[in-house]
């Protein structure tokens, strides 16, 4: 089932012999371009039309009211009402105790502090189509709330019944989210940038999403924030060696891979008997996933075992493949943390499957994907923050630094930053 990738007798010399990353391909970014030309100019109109068009559903508006909120928390049975109340209590409280550096910093009649300030509004996507989302509605709006977010908004695509549906939306309702609009896809994206009569424009933009979602964002990004990292189609490695139980590998390596197309899952081993096990296991249970159809399509073009000599090479394959989630589902895994340099986040031992981490484990589940993991990090509060530098300079401060700032600014040629320190000598 799974591609097999043999870069044993190469060391760590594995990077050339890697494939690539997808790319989305100019045919995506030309028809999000055109989504994106369509909402900026005809704004509601053309936010209900694309709805209809990749949908399948005409609504008559996009504004999901509050009381379809509130009567939709009511129509989910206790027990999940507890477990949305109790995944969101646990990501609020990561995101609240998150380490802040030290403030201010004083040195020799300098002192610098920081201003957090939060963004005024934020905009949330989580998707809908395949599969309903509730968990990324928290994700979403719990370190955003944490950050001191004013107003926070949330697009999901609606049902073939013209609606959003009742987990979703008591998701959003016990985090606490200002506004519901019933769009999806890249016109969201577009929409929650640029403003629409019925959208106002954000200032921020998170959640995860298709490959026509993570193109809008690119597109967009600078006319508005794209926190976090390119959050596509969904991503695992599992490294794996005699310890593991089999079962286990070829389970997580599904909990990805049915998330759908263009996503990836590699299991990484030195044993070529622990790979054969694995992908016999997969194609059992795959074999009978109400979602195999799905899973076969994903698995055989994005799926993949890689053997490697030893495991500083499969922890190598692995920081080059950046993947969103690492499990490392061996007995001894903290020596492989000393050699981790990339990836969203990571799952320690046979009993920390990524799907804690999807869920409740605190954490953020909106992670680096294609990559990225390689310059960016999982959704933090501080996504929805600006740091503003905050300077008090005492007289023996400015006496201090006078010097250096004149010699530098001379050397610049600057003349009227050497006179603004001069004329207050």
């Amino acid at each position: 089932m799974l591609t097999r990738l043999d870069l044993r007798g190469l060391g760590l010399n594995i990077a050339g012999h890697l494939p690539a990353p997808q790319d989305p391909g100019s045919s995506v970014a030309e028809a999000v371009r055109e989504i994106i030309a369509e909402v900026r100019a005809r704004g509601d109109q053309a936010l209900l039309e694309l709805t209809e068009r990749f949908d399948h559903v005409s609504l008559e508006r996009l504004t999901v009211s509050k009381e379809e909120i509130s009567q939709a928390m009511a129509r989910v049975p206790q027990e999940l009402q507890v477990a949305l109340k109790t995944a969101y209590e646990q990501i609020h409280n990561y995101h609240a105790d998150e380490a802040t550096p030290p403030n201010p910093h004083r040195t020799q009649g300098v002192t610098v502090s920081h201003r957090d300030i939060a963004v005024e509004r934020a905009g949330c996507y989580a998707p809908g189509g395949l599969a309903r989302y509730p968990s990324s509605v928290l994700m979403c709006v719990a370190p955003a709330r944490v950050a001191g977010v004013q107003e926070i908004i949330l697009c999901v695509p609606p049902t073939p019944e013209g609606v959003i549906d009742d987990v979703t939306l008591a998701a959003a309702h016990v985090a606490g989210v200002d506004e519901v609009y019933a769009v999806g896809g890249a016109q969201a994206i577009a929409a929650m940038a640029l403003g629409t009569e019925s959208i106002a424009a954000v200032d921020v933009i998170v959640g995860p999403g298709n490959s026509y979602v993570a193109e809008a964002k690119r597109q967009l990004s600078g006319v508005v924030g794209v926190a976090s990292a390119f959050a596509g189609p969904s991503e695992i490695v599992v490294i794996a060696d005699e310890t593991t139980p089999a079962t286990y590998a070829a389970i997580d390596l599904m909990v990805q891979a049915e998330h759908g197309p263009d996503g990836l899952a590699w299991l990484i081993t030195t044993s070529e008997a622990v790979a054969d096990a694995v992908d016999d296991e997969l194609s059992r249970l795959v074999g009978i996933s109400p979602r195999r159809a799905l899973l076969e399509s994903t698995l055989s073009s994005q799926g993949v075992v890689c053997l490697v000599d030893s495991r500083e090479a499969a922890m190598a394959v692995s920081n080059v493949v950046a993947p969103e989630h690492l499990e490392l589902l061996v007995d001894e895994y903290h020596d492989l943390l000393g050699y981790l340099r990339a990836a969203g986040a990571v799952f320690c031992g046979i009993d920390a499957p990524a799907s804690l981490g999807d869920y409740a484990a605190g954490p953020n589940h909106i992670l680096p994907t294609n990559r990225s993991a390689r310059f960016s990090s999982a959704l933090r509060a501080d996504d929805f923050r600006r740091h503003i530098h905050v300077v008090e300079v005492s007289r023996e401060g400015f006496e201090r630094l006078a010097p250096t700032v004149i010699a530098l600014a001379e050397a610049e040629g600057l003349s009227a930053h050497v006179d603004s320190v001069r004329l207050r000598a």
